[in-house]
């Protein structure tokens, strides 16, 4: 039995007078004790996903389970067995790291005492065990999202729902909160992962749905994503920007798609089926037509590239968040 699994979620929202389809028939399964991602853009539908399977919104159609239990019909029973982080680290900043840990386990019922003891656990379980008893407003970010997701922990959880935790921290942060990540997968809890971060998707996802437009347009392991798009990259670096036009043209006789050329004209690449014969045979080329090059290399795709072929544009990076976006509506 998946522990969590989707069938043709629908959810649309009216925007600017206009009905927006955050979730567009959606579909997926999640076994036990594994990490899925869903990667994609700001409102590919991540987060109305995760709300529709934390029971924080009802979809307009598609059915949803997590550890058997029905989302619509039993969402009081899911909220016992789950644990969520959103984007922002949900912590009351005049208490401590451990008080924000007591409460949360006051609110699930656990009891005074056993709230204090599973909060010093958890802090320990965190590295937090300096600041603990520092009010939260002294946190810096990476601490934040540490109590937010230990918070998510406190009934320890069998699946855990991870909304772009590492949204706005540094990358020694980021890969810290990896580290606890995988950590708990190896303990037996399953965790649903969104994320913009290819790196992030890479490093810690055994399986990944790539969601566009609020349905899945690809999934597999990273290699087999990367796998589907096939072959190599060529990748070129001019000495002068003037022979961009003559380079263009000798890599896209030899490769097998568009050939990308960066804002400076200098830096171009392009896929192609047999790498080493293919690069000699262009460099030959080049180096008649007079081209001269900084460097010339093979490298193997990313999901980047696997995002930009199936999307037709690129992943990004992080958020703006001066632009609101439809998952943030479904709040």
């Amino acid at each position: 039995m998946p522990m969590i699994e989707a069938h043709d979620l629908r959810k649309t929202y009216r925007a600017n007078g206009e009905d927006v389809h955050a979730l567009d028939g959606l579909s997926l399964q999640v076994p036990e004790g594994r990490v899925i991602g869903l990667l994609g853009p700001n409102g590919a539908g991540k987060t109305t996903a995760v709300k529709v399977l934390t029971t924080l919104i009802r979809p307009d159609s598609g059915t949803a389970r997590v550890a058997g239990l029905d989302v619509l019909t039993q969402a009081r029973e899911v909220k016992r067995v789950i644990g969520s982080s959103g984007q922002y680290a949900a912590v009351d900043e005049n208490l401590t790291g451990l008080e924000n840990l007591e409460m949360v386990g006051r609110l699930y019922h656990l009891g005074t005492r056993a709230a204090r003891v599973r909060a010093r656990e958890l802090i320990e379980l965190f590295d937090l065990a300096e600041a603990g008893d520092r009010p939260v407003k002294g946190f810096s970010g990476g601490m934040r999202r540490r109590i937010d997701l230990a918070g998510a922990l406190v009934i320890d959880p069998q699946v855990l729902f991870l909304d772009e935790p590492t949204t706005g921290l540094d990358p020694r942060s980021r890969i810290a909160l990896w580290g606890v990540i995988k950590s708990l997968v190896a303990g037996g809890t399953t965790v649903l992962l969104t994320t913009q971060y290819l790196e992030e998707a890479d490093h810690l996802a055994d399986s990944i749905y790539v969601i566009d437009q609020g349905r899945v347009i690809a999934e597999g392991t990273s290699d087999e994503l990367k796998a589907q798009i096939g072959g190599h990259r060529i990748a070129l670096a001019l000495v002068d920007s003037a022979d961009t036009g003559a380079a263009r043209e000798i890599l896209a006789r030899h490769g097998t798609g568009p050939v990308t050329v960066d804002d400076s004209g200098r830096s171009l690449e392009v896929p192609v089926q047999r790498g080493p014969s293919t690069l000699a045979a262009a460099l030959a080329e080049l180096g008649q037509a007079g081209v001269e090059l900084h460097d010339a290399g093979i490298r193997r795709p990313t999901l980047d590239d696997v995002f930009l072929t199936l999307t037709g544009h690129l992943a990004q990076a992080s958020p703006d968040p001066t632009s609101p976006q439809i998952d943030e509506a479904a709040s």
